[in-house]
């Protein structure tokens, strides 16, 4: 059994995670300070992904980063190509998986307790430091659910990534992408077991969320 699209999916959505992981607290950040108006208009552009399909998030990719369009011919001038290639799953996933880490790391935030943080500018600290040293140890619970549930999408990930990077054994795939190739010539047994690969990776993850909400729920209790 060829176990690279298990390794090129735990790749793929480990980057896109940490990448999804520094943008999503970004934006989630500032996104709690904003009026009311204001953010609900930023939240339609920034969770628009979560609701568009999959594949049709690929196409707009495609439309962006293809060898034809403007963007790609740029980029493959420093030697960068997002279309077929496994990096391009990174991108892929990263776009599908942003509204899961943005919207929960955004609630978390948004229940901050801020005169902890105006407790700590009294005693001089910089905002840097209240950020991490404060405000993110109080909505850990919060962000670390995002972070799984954003590294689940993006292990899970098919339409975007199919668009744009395809399926090359050895090369591109991933879980997803081979259990259809597989399906789709006749070899059931094979894509049953990649079934199973992917059904007890996402148990656990479902059991690490269920773990964190439960301890979360003990928190607010004391």
């Amino acid at each position: 059994m060829d176990w690279y699209p298990l390794w090129n999916s735990v790749r793929i959505a480990a980057i896109s995670c940490v990448l999804v992981f520094f943008f999503g607290i970004f934006c989630a950040y500032y996104a709690a300070k904003l009026p009311r108006a204001v953010k609900g208009l930023l939240d339609v552009v920034l969770t628009l992904p979560m609701v568009l399909p999959p594949t049709v998030c690929g196409y707009f990719l495609l439309l962006l980063f293809g060898a034809k369009r403007p963007l790609g011919i740029f980029l493959a001038q420093f030697g960068i190509k997002f279309v077929m290639t496994w990096y391009g799953g990174i991108l892929a996933a990263s776009i599908v998986a942003f509204p899961l880490m943005y919207r929960t790391a955004r609630g978390a935030f948004e229940s901050f307790d801020e005169t902890l943080a105006y407790s700590g500018q009294t005693l001089g600290l910089s905002n840097t430091y209240i950020f991490w040293h404060i405000r993110m140890p109080a909505c850990r619970q919060g962000v670390l659910a995002g972070v799984v549930l954003a590294f689940a999408r993006a292990l899970g990930e098919y339409g975007a990534t199919s668009m744009l990077i395809g399926y090359t054994p050895g090369k591109t795939a991933t879980i997803a992408t081979t259990v259809y190739q597989l399906w789709r010539t006749n070899d059931e047994a094979g894509a049953f077991r990649w079934v199973m690969v992917d059904v007890a990776i996402s148990t656990v993850v479902l059991l690490f969320v269920n773990l964190l909400e439960t301890r979360q729920k003990k928190v607010v209790r004391k």
